[in-house]
């Protein structure tokens, strides 16, 4: 399992006795995929590192619409999670499992100690603050200005990506929840690239036919 020490290169400017009790409060966890982690403001379970696998982060509407802001992959640092040592963070958030996920887990009140000690550590924290809020800027990018179409064709080559593969298991309910929007748009946009030969349409399975197509269609 990777070592705390990697998730932070700020590492060496800490003082021993920090370094100390960072590692000592970090304890080994397993989230099969499927999870739910954390489930917003009121959740604060403390700081994830991510040894292994893949975390999902969305916020759900009132009529229970999902949206994923971002994914965090092995080597991130999830704070969100760690919403109650972030006072000025209002967002109600979600954390899931994806994937079977090996992750460290730092309690907020021990990570919020040495950070208030040490500017670095504080630095290093506002820092992934400031590339997530940019990564959630993209996103309402894409919402304001992108069609469901570029979307959807940009979504299905991240994720070939992401599984090293063009075929992805995934529903149209699925899509549907990472994009923030309805199944019935996101069949009727799938079928189209089915006309289109981009893709091949089964049952939970989505194969890309044609990935320059696709690429096309998502500028």
């Amino acid at each position: 399992m990777i070592p705390v020490s990697e998730f932070f290169p700020i590492w060496n400017s800490l003082s021993a006795a920090q370094k100390q009790r960072l590692e000592g409060a970090a304890v080994k966890k397993y989230a099969p995929a499927g999870t739910l982690l954390h489930n917003g403001s009121d959740d604060c379970m403390g700081l994830l590192l991510i040894a292994s696998g893949q975390l999902r982060i969305y916020t759900t509407s009132d009529d229970g619409r999902e949206i994923t802001l971002y994914r965090l992959l092995e080597r991130d640092i999830c704070l969100f999670s760690a919403s109650c040592m972030l006072h000025s963070v209002q967002f109600e958030l979600q954390v899931s499992a994806e994937r079977d996920t090996e992750f460290w887990l730092i309690s907020s009140e021990a990570y919020g100690t040495i950070m208030k000690e040490s500017a670095p550590l504080a630095n290093f924290t506002n820092s992934i603050m400031a590339s997530r809020f940019t990564e959630v800027m993209w996103l309402m990018d894409q919402l304001l200005w992108k069609r469901m179409d570029q979307r959807i064709a940009k979504f299905l080559l991240e994720e070939a990506a992401l599984d090293d593969s063009n075929t992805l298991r995934l529903t149209h309910e699925a899509i549907a929840n990472h994009l923030g929007t309805a199944r019935e748009v996101v069949t009727r946009m799938l079928k189209y690239f089915q006309s289109e030969g981009a893709v091949k349409l089964s049952r939970g399975t989505i194969e890309i036919l044609d990935s320059e197509r696709l690429e096309r269609m998502s500028e």
